[in-house]
């Protein structure tokens, strides 16, 4: 289990840890065909509140591209929502805060669906290979 302590990060974040659940969301969803960066953004973002990508990648033990990628694809489905802070002396890049806008539920619902119409094709070229053999 890695747990964060850093000056840098928030009270709340220098506490987070990834536990059993969170390990069992990730193997559940890598089996629904998640990629891994994902799987483990969507673990540490489903404990809720704002989590910074440092806190992420030191969580996850993703690297600092991955976790952007992984980031990238909650954007586009409009996931998860990003804000900039600044850092305590002002220098530097902003920090990025990432928290998911919708339920996990509603993550879960749509994986589901695409793993249901995925099954849907592979049947359906199933039944015309059976029909033209």
């Amino acid at each position: 289990m890695i747990v964060v302590a850093d000056n840098e990060f928030t009270s709340e974040e220098k506490d987070f840890k990834m536990g059993e659940i969170e390990y069992e969301m990730v193997e559940l969803l890598r089996r629904l065909d998640v990629n891994r960066p994902v799987a483990l953004t969507l673990a540490c973002l489903s404990k809720g509140g704002e989590i910074s990508s440092q806190c992420i990648e030191m969580v996850s033990g993703l690297r600092q591209p991955e976790v952007s990628i992984a980031m990238r694809y909650l954007r586009e489905n409009d996931w998860v929502d990003m804000r900039e802070e600044k850092k305590n002396q002002g220098k530097g890049r902003p920090v990025k805060l990432y928290r998911l806008t919708v339920q996990m539920e509603t993550i879960i619902d749509a994986i589901e669906e695409k793993v249901m119409s995925e099954s849907r094709t592979i049947l359906q070229s199933i039944e015309r290979l059976k029909n033209i053999s």
